[in-house]
């Protein structure tokens, strides 16, 4: 059964004012724990040595879509009033790929909107450092307040304060840890493990096949095997890029998850050449196909987001009935401006 837990909807960001805002984020169980590995690591141009993947011992949830624009914007709200550590990032609106989020007033009294047609795409332009950030506020149980130790610098990850690439790839996952960064097993097993036994074996695709898919968004329904990528021309162009999470509905992994392929590169935990975190998935920008493959694996410095880059989280498993409520003000923004691609 589908764990289901509060996520960020277009309807609730249409209600201005101080109520918190309460809506269901989707997650999917992973199971067969203590499943066999397999060798994974050079594609996509060689980026980082060969290892293990997709070994979990344990039963965990994991996203079924990528963290949304929408998603981001209420964290912004309840945590980025004094936004210390750089939650936002001003190419989110400023840069024609952005997803959309503006920020508005002074330091002190910051609130934060995102354009109607960009809420359910997923964010981009964020770092590891803000995506541990999310997900220790969602451990914290999504509090509204000043980023500290009870909001954003703790939880999950010990951050206080850690910005920097050194300080950033100090940072490891604590025990007890109910919302996470996917780890690089938690994130390879949910996107390639074929499921049903502990020695399934792999998919080559995170559209639960080994062939190559098609760079096509269904029309008016998804055949399956797709994935938003470049292949002599954009799924989706100018001025989105980014299609909406879950928008190929027949292109879902063995354990029910989208666009771990395409769409946004996504930050796991994993660290590579001692310098870098951990990037998988491919994303909208780029053809070769071998970065949707199980072999595609990239990185990028921690401290920095790209308009290709966002990040999707971990959870414990919780009842399917499980509810939270976001603090927060969730204000949307119900335009959209068009600007020519970079």
């Amino acid at each position: 059964m589908k764990a289901r837990y509060l996520l960020v909807s277009c309807l609730a960001l249409l209600c201005l004012g101080t109520l918190a805002q309460a809506v269901v984020i989707d997650t999917v169980p992973v199971g067969d724990p203590g499943n066999a590995g397999e060798l994974s690591g050079e594609g996509a141009g060689g980026h980082g040595p060969d290892r293990i993947c997709g070994s979990v011992g344990y039963v965990y949830n994991i996203g079924k879509y990528e963290v949304t624009a929408a998603q981001y914007t209420v964290f912004l709200n309840a945590a980025a009033a004094t936004d210390t550590y750089g939650l936002y990032n001003t190419d989110m609106w400023s840069i024609s790929n952005g997803c959309k989020i503006q920020r508005a007033g002074s330091s002190g009294n910051y609130t934060y909107g995102v354009a109607s047609d960009w809420a359910n795409r997923p964010v981009n332009y964020v770092s590891w450092g803000d995506s541990a950030r999310f997900a220790n506020w969602l451990h914290n149980g999504q509090p509204t307040g000043a980023q500290g130790l009870a909001t954003t610098e703790d939880g999950a990850y010990y951050l206080n304060g850690a910005t920097t690439d050194e300080a950033l790839n100090a940072v490891t996952r604590k025990a007890g840890w109910t919302w996470a960064i996917t780890s690089e097993d938690e994130w390879y097993k949910a996107a390639y493990y074929k499921g049903g036994t502990t020695n399934a074996g792999y998919w080559d695709y995170p559209t639960g096949s080994d062939s190559a898919p098609s760079n096509v968004l269904g029309n008016p329904t998804d055949p399956g095997n797709n994935a938003t990528y470049y292949n002599a021309g954009y799924t989706i162009d100018s001025p989105y890029y980014r299609t909406e999470v879950g928008a190929h509905e027949n292109s879902e992994s063995a354990y029910g998850t989208f666009d771990q392929g395409g769409n946004v590169w996504e930050w796991n935990e994993a660290i590579i050449s001692g310098a870098y975190r951990c990037l998988r998935g491919g994303s909208f920008i780029y053809s070769p196909l071998d970065t949707l493959q199980a072999s595609g694996r990239s990185y990028y410095y921690p401290s920095s987001g790209l308009s290709n880059v966002g990040f999707r989280v971990s959870a414990v498993p919780e009842p399917s009935s499980f509810i939270a409520l976001v603090g927060g003000f969730g204000m949307l923004l119900g335009f959209a401006r068009r600007v020519p691609p970079k």
